[in-house]
């Protein structure tokens, strides 16, 4: 294809509205009652049998019509008999979809045709006319001209409001049968999505969840367990498939929330038996229940004979990769199979700033690869282009198998076997209606894909390089070199798509993503192909993959480079409006771009205004001061998802209120602010989120004292061994240089037991008033509903409020008034799996016009006293 033809191909958008209707209709179905979605496919489904056969019975009438009228338009040199040519010929584009709009299609050639002879009543010649001519040569034409020129016109007239008339028809039963099409996929979609949420919100599994009772299950794992949360306090995610509860045999989804490291050894179709806490899922997925698992997983059978070879290929290309760096071990797994369970955390966060997050998920440009490698291979084997397509599909499945079965996967998967479906019949690939069709067929098949946000992340990525890059590319070609063109607009097409999504999950914007792909995109083929290889070569010998993997390694490495090296640019990422609203914004901030891009007035202007603006940017960075900011009085530490924060005591001294769940996280923000010695360490309660990271506190500082609840179980103390403890009851009073502490809960109780639940335990938190000239705190811990509602008599009016459990939806409005804050802070991880901070509570914090800040969007941040009041510096 030239660059000419590339730049003007049309895309066909026939499945487009089908794949939109599916998609969007799952997506509004999913936590809707099923009587709902029901009513709604019986009325799609009723509409659209309207339409389709309304189509065909139209389109049998026309035909009969034509068919009835032929015997009158037989006139050998009549214009009725070219004008019923002319109009069959326009049938015959109708009833084959010719486009209407198409300029050398036959149904514009016919109407052209009968228009002329409607304005003029000249003579068209027709299949009749050649005929005549043909056996009378010697005709006068005066005896052909000699009718009277009003009948010409007449019959002419006629014949052109015939065409017409079928020109519209057609048009319109297009745009019926379109219609139909669409509301025909409505109604399928609402049909599975209603049968779907009719087995989930019934049965005893979710009886029990919506009692939370604890109960016995057996369940058969459905996916790879996901690892989440901070290095201290990891979290294993599992889909799994109930099948026994309470000794009643069931088959509903449910996901399995589990601590015990133990879980991540489980291998997709194994059957365990497991006890654990029932609750309703909160974010409307289609599963029966949320279950919190005590304890390890009782295996009762092995997986199945295809999972343990996936499972083999996936342990076989870990032991290869055992010789290299741990950043290369932990991210080339993850770029081959999806294997990312040896990831540094903090390594994933720097690829997810860097923009570089999609290189550890298998999605379709490994397929692709793959795919491409193999028909290579099949190409030097002498393989013709009947048996190519059949080998690369043995490797589409293969893949699938290892990588296991996740979004990004399956719609590659099913691009795939549609490409390979279109070279085996001799067909020209269309990107577009293979990507339309594989939504299409995979939402039905599992409608939880349409709320998905890695499945519409990849969706997004692929209709960008298919729409976006080769215009861009074409246009790039003008002024730069070729490679160089296509590389930019691959890597600027998938970040122009999938922005607005990644802007409603993270609220940032990545400044850094397209060049960080463009330096990377290099070794991205090398490194897949290279450990797609050591994997294969690892059955046969060992050794000869540890050699494999060697310059894969160095591809890897140079990847992991990039990724650290723009992460840690200033502002790689800018704060932006999350949710729906900050998508909508940044897609006409996008528009207002092109429109700007595309008038050269506009273009010097906004060339001038940018430039403006990175001066400004470019002085305030050098003129700001450094952090920690002056006159700081509390730091809330960004630790991921639990607590640390921090309050000035003087000079390199603070009180230290909680550790977070990860050493070297809370150890870093105490070495930002220049903190060697700590006075006193405050632990509101025993959950891991708040007394993992007390290592990070003690590393080369001194501890004075430590102060835990009352009602403690003994559970940190393995963590502060050695140094002095004592016990907050309500009504104590700590003064540390200028700074004032006041205990105000927990009320004496019974000791808490690893029987307790997390309510019971969050409700024995200490809750603490911070004061200093200027300044004034209320550090709520994690307390729920039940001890805000003691405490509202208690509690005075604050600068600052520490809002509790991390913005969880369990808070009481009479407390968060009560304290009358002008600045909440929420302590949060990014993409956490507890939905904190939950709606409600935002929008209750918002009902009491506080200014609301938070460490998932704004990193660390420092409340520092001002003239007027408090002020707040972030340290994104």
């Amino acid at each position: 294809m030239t660059p000419h033809e590339e730049e003007g191909q049309r895309h066909d958008l026939r499945l487009l509205p089908p794949a939109l209707a599916v998609w969007s209709s799952s997506a509004l179905a999913i936590g809707a009652p099923p009587v709902a979605a029901y009513s709604a496919a019986t009325l799609a489904g009723l509409a659209a049998v309207l339409l389709l056969t309304r189509r065909w019975r139209r389109a049998a009438s026309l035909a009969s019509r034509i068919a009835g009228s032929r015997s009158q338009l037989t006139e050998p040199n009549g214009d009725l008999a070219r004008g019923w040519w002319a109009a069959s010929v326009a049938s015959r584009a109708v009833r084959s979809r010719s486009q209407p709009a198409e300029p050398n299609g036959d149904l514009a050639r016919g109407w052209r045709r009968a228009a002329r002879a409607a304005r003029s009543g000249s003579q068209v010649a027709g299949p009749n006319e050649e005929r005549r001519r043909a056996r009378s040569p010697n005709a006068s034409p005066v005896e052909e001209s000699s009718r009277p020129c009003d009948q010409r016109k007449q019959r002419g007239w006629l014949v052109w409001r015939s065409a017409r008339r079928i020109h519209s028809l057609g048009a319109a039963k297009v745009r019926r049968a379109l219609v139909g099409v669409v509301l025909a996929c409505v109604a399928a979609s609402a049909v599975g999505v209603g049968t779907r949420v009719a087995a989930v919100e019934t049965g005893p599994v979710r009886e029990l969840a919506r009692a939370e009772r604890v109960a016995s299950l057996e369940v058969v794992v459905t996916g790879e367990p996901q690892a989440t949360g901070s290095a201290a306090r990891r979290i294993l995610l599992v889909r799994a498939r109930a099948e026994v509860v309470r000794r009643t045999r069931v088959r509903v989804p449910v996901l399995l929330i589990a601590a015990d490291r133990r879980w991540s050894g489980l291998v997709p179709s194994q059957r365990v038996r497991l006890t654990a806490r029932l609750t309703v899922p909160r974010h409307g997925e289609l599963l029966a229940a949320a279950a919190v698992v005590r304890g390890p997983p009782q295996v009762l059978g092995p997986p199945s004979r295809v999972q343990r070879a996936a499972e083999e290929v996936r342990a076989r290309l870990r032991l290869a990769v055992e010789g290299l760096p741990d950043d290369q071990r932990g991210v080339l797994p993850g770029m081959v199979v999806g294997d990312t369970s040896r990831l540094d955390a903090g390594l994933a966060e720097d690829f997810r700033t860097a923009g570089l997050s999609h290189l550890l998920v298998v999605s379709g440009a490994n397929l692709a690869i793959v795919i491409g490698a193999v028909l290579g291979l099949c190409r030097l084997l002498g393989l013709g282009r009947r048996w190519a397509p059949f080998v690369a599909a043995v490797a589409v499945v293969a893949f699938v198998l290892v990588a296991r079965p996740e979004p990004s996967v399956l719609r590659a998967a099913v691009m795939g076997a549609i490409g390979l479906l279109a070279l085996l019949s001799g067909r020209e690939k269309q990107g577009l209606p293979a990507l339309c069709a594989a939504v299409i067929l995979l939402v039905l098949i599992d409608p939880s894909l349409a709320r998905s946000y890695g499945f519409a992340l990849s969706v997004a990525a692929t209709a960008g390089l298919l729409v976006l890059a080769p215009p861009w590319r074409t246009r790039l070609r003008r002024r730069m070199p070729g490679p160089l063109a296509d590389a930019l607009a691959v890597a600027a097409a998938a970040q122009f798509a999938v922005t607005p999504l990644l802007v409603m999950l993270s609220g940032e914007l990545g400044v850094v993503s397209i060049a960080a792909n463009l330096f990377a995109a290099p070794a991205v083929a090398p490194a897949t192909l290279l450990g797609a290889l050591a994997a294969v070569v690892a059955f046969a010998e060992p050794s000869l993959a540890r050699l494999v993997v060697w310059p894969a390694g160095l591809a890897v490495g140079w990847i992991i480079w990039i990724a650290r090296t723009a992460a840690d640019l200033p502002y790689a990422t800018i704060a932006w409006t999350g949710g729906a609203l900050g998508a909508c914004t940044l897609s006409v901030a996008c528009a207002a771009a092109l429109v700007i891009l595309r008038w050269r007035p506009a273009r010097l202007l906004g060339a001038a205004v940018m430039v403006g603006v990175l001066a400004a940017v470019i002085g305030l960075r050098v003129t700001a001061p450094g952090w920690p900011p002056s006159g700081w009085a509390l730091i809330v530490c960004d630790v991921g998802q639990g607590d640390g924060l921090v309050l000035a005591a003087g000079s390199e001294r603070a009180v230290v209120v909680d550790a977070g769940p990860d050493p070297q996280l809370m150890d870093g923000c105490l070495q930002r602010l220049g903190i060697h010695a700590v006075p006193m360490l405050i632990l509101t309660h025993p959950h891991a989120d708040h007394v993992d990271g007390v290592g990070g506190v003690r590393r080369g500082r001194e501890v004075a004292m430590v102060l835990t609840t009352s009602r403690s179980s003994g559970k940190e103390s393995r963590l502060i061994g050695g140094l002095q403890v004592r016990a907050a009851v309500p009504g104590q009073q700590w003064t540390v240089g200028d700074l004032h502490l006041s205990v105000l809960a927990p009320p004496e109780g019974p000791r808490l037991s690893s029987d307790d639940d997390g309510t019971t335990i969050n409700n024995a938190s200490i809750v603490l008033v911070a004061r200093r000239p200027g300044f004034s705190a209320l550090l709520a811990g994690d307390i729920e509903t039940e001890a805000q509602s003691a405490l509202v008599a208690n509690v005075p009016p604050v600068n600052v409020l520490k809002v509790a459990h991390h913005g969880s939806r369990r808070q009481d409005p009479a407390f968060v008034t009560a304290a009358g804050a002008a600045i909440s802070v929420i302590s949060v991880g990014r993409d956490n799996d507890y939905g904190h901070p939950a709606p409600a509570t935002l929008t209750l914090l918002r009902h009491t016009h506080t200014r609301i800040y938070r460490t998932d969007q704004s990193g660390d941040v420092a409340l520092v006293r001002a003239t007027k009041g408090v002020s707040v510096v972030t340290r994104r």
